[in-house]
């Protein structure tokens, strides 16, 4: 499958000047063009950069519609009871005298509350671990809280106000260790101001939020926030979860009356606000997402929060140039000032995020899900989704080990994928018969400028000679097209894969890692030169081969020096299956023939005249 490389195995073009030399260069391009594809992917395949609606409403709209929204609002009872905001009658002060945490369990996470600002200082998932493989994953960035505050914060317009309610103690309605279903709440009430913080919890990975802050008896408009970033971006840390690579890539990702979009970091402002139907918002990464869902999308309000923390450019040296990381966050409430939501913060993993669904237009959780979470693209989702879903059938059906179900799955492909070899090989077979009579059209019109419009007779004569001959030029090129899709769609799926995160195969620890051994680079390195070297290539300058023999080998990899070795373990399955059919086909009298006119051409030029060859039609 990953036979881009192969320059080899050529047509020709009308117009080339020489023996191959338009089959050459259009094997060459062919070639060149899947490594600048391949090398460019990770940088130029961004999540869209839409903006996703209209960024409006501030602290400024104006404070009686609010009020009259909040007033109208009729939704279901809160989980805790929360004043009324119709006077200002004075509250009691409800506070708290020391810090304390509340600890809630289920068999996927646990949750530590701190009732300073009713936030949660860990979120620590049980079935997932930072890049050692032994310590559980805190989806709380902790270098980044520090900075920019804790998940389940508030967000206000007033930034004294924000501070306030982030820093009070509030009065928890459990401490210690709770399991889940269960739900807590928080309340803290001075000078004024009334807050109420609940949440929900059941066996699933998304709890239920509620926040209510009334100050002097209106309501305020307050957001819940994820502020800062997810736990496995360990470059904070000063480490890399992926050796080699500095920066975890974070997005912004939302559905908006039933069409989700995302954006890269670099695009995403800081304090904006965006109102419209927002089924769910969240910040997510490769692997990992913190996802809203309002419980009334036409009255959410979303804020996206960018900030830098400026980090050296090797990790593995604290004293290297510094340049600012991306750190995202999100917050979303509710426009009327009650704000009640869902919350998922986990993996992306297909069967959890498919299951999660928002609000839909009536009011039942039948909305869009957080599916497109997993950025397999657009059009390659068409191709990767069934790609996974095949490796995932083979591994909970077959074989629980990812890498030997890549393996497998590989040699399927590569076996569904040899007719099209064959037709390549077939095609230049019957292009290396012919050539001497293109070359005859050639030498013909050899005196004609390349603007000269004579040149449209040579071409017409040349179309006649492979219609007359049954040769279709582009017969070696069209085959690697239709394996350029699926090869990127295979790296979009190893890559966006969490399963592979941390799956092993022998030596290898992390399959979403590059190999630490770098076995697999050297192995393709060795397969592809020795796969260019067995294959014929009469029409190809011999220095020409010697040098695309070392040099395609040479880039493809070390390209995938640096990338997951699941990759990495697909090409180098590809290879080696290429080798052994090349083999073969050297054996066959397809490959007996290619190498017999390799032979008699490579004597011509060597100023020999060998015995003449007689092709079959």
């Amino acid at each position: 499958m990953p036979e881009f490389q192969n320059p080899n195995l050529q047509t020709q073009g009308p117009g080339g000047g020489g023996s191959g030399g338009g089959d050459l260069r259009s094997m060459i391009s062919v070639a060149f063009l899947a490594v600048a594809i391949f090398l460019g992917y990770e940088y130029f395949q961004r999540p869209k950069t839409n903006q996703p609606v209209t960024p409006a409403a501030t602290q400024q709209q104006s404070s009686s519609s609010t009020s009259q929204e909040a007033g109208s609002q009729s939704g279901p009872a809160s989980l805790a009871a929360a004043p009324a905001a119709s006077a200002a009658t004075a509250t009691p002060a409800i506070t708290a005298s020391a810090e304390t945490e509340t600890v809630v369990e289920n068999p996927n996470y646990r949750i530590v509350f701190t009732n300073r600002g009713a936030q949660v200082k860990h979120w620590i998932l049980k079935h997932y671990y930072q890049s050692d493989g032994k310590t559980p994953l805190d989806m709380v960035q902790a270098q980044a809280a520090s900075h920019f505050g804790l998940p389940l914060s508030v967000f206000t317009y007033d930034e004294g106000l924000t501070g306030q309610l982030n820093q009070a103690l509030y009065q928890a309605s459990a401490t210690g260790n709770v399991t889940a279903p269960n739900s807590i709440s928080f309340r803290y009430a001075q000078n004024g101001l009334d807050v109420v913080k609940s949440f929900r919890f059941d066996a699933s990975y998304v709890i239920t939020a509620e926040l209510q802050v009334h100050r002097n008896g209106q309501p305020v408009r307050a957001l819940l926030s994820w502020p800062a970033g997810l736990g496995d971006m360990e470059e904070f840390q000063g480490k890399s979860s992926i050796p080699g690579l500095s920066r975890t890539p974070s997005y912004f990702g939302w559905s908006v009356g039933g069409k989700d979009d995302s954006q890269a970091a670099a695009k995403v402002s800081n304090n904006n606000t965006l109102t419209g139907d927002y089924q769910w918002a969240a910040t997510a990464d490769l692997y990992f997402a913190a996802a809203f869902l309002p419980e009334v999308p036409q009255r959410a309000t979303v804020v996206t929060l960018h900030r830098t923390i400026d980090l050296p450019t090797d990790l593995t040296n604290p004293n290297s140039e510094k340049k600012p990381a991306d750190v995202l966050g999100i917050a979303v409430g509710d426009l009327g000032g009650f704000t009640r939501e869902r919350l998922y913060a986990g993996p992306k993993q297909m069967d959890l995020l498919t299951a999660i669904r928002s609000t839909g237009d009536d009011g039942k959780q039948d909305g869009p899900s957080l599916e497109p979470l997993i950025q397999f693209g657009s059009w390659l989702g068409l191709i990767a989704k069934p790609l996974f879903l095949a490796l995932r059938l083979m591994f909970e059906h077959g074989i629980p080990n990812w890498g030997w179900d890549i393996i497998i799955l590989t040699v399927l492909f590569n076996m569904l994928m040899l007719p099209t070899r064959l037709m390549m090989m077939k095609s230049s077979l019957k292009m290396m018969r012919i050539q001497p009579k293109v070359d005859a059209i050639k030498r013909k019109y050899s005196n004609l400028k390349a603007t000269d419009p004579k040149r449209a007779e040579m071409n017409a004569e040349m179309m006649a000679l492979y219609k007359q001959e049954g040769v279709n030029m582009y017969g070696g090129c069209l085959p690697l097209l239709i394996q350029m899709p699926l090869f990127f769609a295979y790296f979009r799926v190893l890559q966006n894969t969490v399963e592979l995160r941390q799956a092993h195969w022998f030596w290898l620890t992390d399959l979403s890692n590059p190999d630490p051994l770098h076995i697999l680079p050297i192995i393709i390195i060795v397969t592809m030169f020795l796969t260019q070297f067995i294959t014929p290539s009469p029409g190809m300058d011999p220095a020409q081969r010697r040098l695309m023999a070392i040099m395609m080998p040479v880039i493809f990899g070390f390209t995938l020096w640096h990338y997951a070795s699941g990759l990495a373990l697909y090409w180098c399955t590809g290879n080696l299956i290429n080798l052994a059919i090349q083999v073969s086909i050297n054996q066959s009298h397809i490959g007996k023939e290619m190498h017999a006119i390799a032979a008699k051409r490579a004597a011509k030029r060597a100023g020999i005249s060998p015995k003449t060859i007689q092709g079959r039609r």
